[in-house]
């Protein structure tokens, strides 16, 4: 992904950095959100926070009374040297902060975290779907809270048959659990977005539903399939696996699915099934 330049304008000593349209930049200041948040995470004494797109501290500063250490990812270049500035005088006796300057999806938070380590982030709404599954590479987080536009979280969390269900909820659901914490209405920002929002907590599966190796086949058949959402199972197979209609058949009668379903009434074990099978289907000879 490019990144958007960054020349501007620098901001006036002491002054707060004003919000960047680019970056997406809405600045959450109600105290109940944010505690909210920072409780969501759990306990963390002793533990490591990395949190996305800090801003201008208000849930950082909560984060360093509770944690042992918060590594805080910033892209915006003003708001990295004010937050640097910030906590260059405010954390001495309290969590070990760091400051770190970068595109979030150019970075591998488990390196930044150097191990186990909770994730917290306000993320910019044009690439929130990028950041969470950036955000799901091995080793994943313990746990991860975001402030995401309402209609995203809806559809993380959403269950089968539900109108809001689809490929993200599936590919989502299928490694960790999703939680739909609460609302947060546009007040709650400088400047308040056009749109709800809301808080979700993401938490690994104790056991996913697809092995990790299969899980990019996965992610690419479930976007496949839900861009034919309005199709019968079997031609789904079909079309996405580029199948006969009998080996199509075949595949869908051994995963014990109907061949009339459609992809938003599967589960995500469901999908698991039929990835599983045409692996198995693929990797056998053609018949003579």
């Amino acid at each position: 992904m490019k990144r958007p330049s960054r020349a501007s304008s620098p901001a006036r000593p002491g002054a707060l950095p004003a919000p960047r349209k680019r970056f997406g930049q809405h600045f959450l200041k109600d105290g109940r959100v944010l505690e909210s948040i920072a409780d969501a995470l759990g306990d963390l004494r002793g533990r490591t926070v990395v949190e996305i797109g800090p801003g201008r501290g208000a849930l950082t500063d909560l984060l360093v009374e509770r944690a042992e250490r918060v590594v805080a990812v910033e892209i915006d270049r003003d708001l990295a040297a004010h937050l640097r500035t910030r906590y260059a005088s405010r954390h001495a006796g309290r969590s070990q902060v760091e400051i770190v300057e970068a595109d979030v999806l150019q970075t591998v938070l488990a390196d930044l975290a150097g191990g186990p380590y909770v994730l917290a982030g306000n993320v910019p709404y044009y690439i929130t779907t990028p950041i969470i599954f950036h955000a799901l590479a091995l080793p994943r987080p313990d746990c991860a809270v975001y402030l995401v536009q309402k209609e995203v979280a809806d559809r993380m969390a959403a269950p089968p048959g539900d109108k809001t269900y689809g490929a993200l909820s599936v590919n989502l659901q299928a490694v960790v659990n999703v939680e739909f914490l609460r609302k947060v209405p546009p007040g709650a920002f400088n400047p308040p977005p056009a749109v709800d929002s809301a808080v979700v907590r993401i938490t690994p599966r104790e056991q996913a539903v697809i092995e990790p190796e299969l899980e990019a086949r996965y992610r690419s058949f479930v976007l496949a399939a839900f861009g034919l959402r309005r199709k019968q199972l079997v031609r789904v197979v079909r079309t996405v696996a580029s199948l006969d209609a009998e080996r199509a058949g075949a595949v869908v009668a051994a995963c014990g699915l109907s061949p009339e379903a459609r992809p938003e009434t599967l589960t995500p074990a469901d999908f698991a099934r039929l990835v599983r099978a045409l692996q198995t289907q693929q990797q056998q000879p053609a018949a003579d």
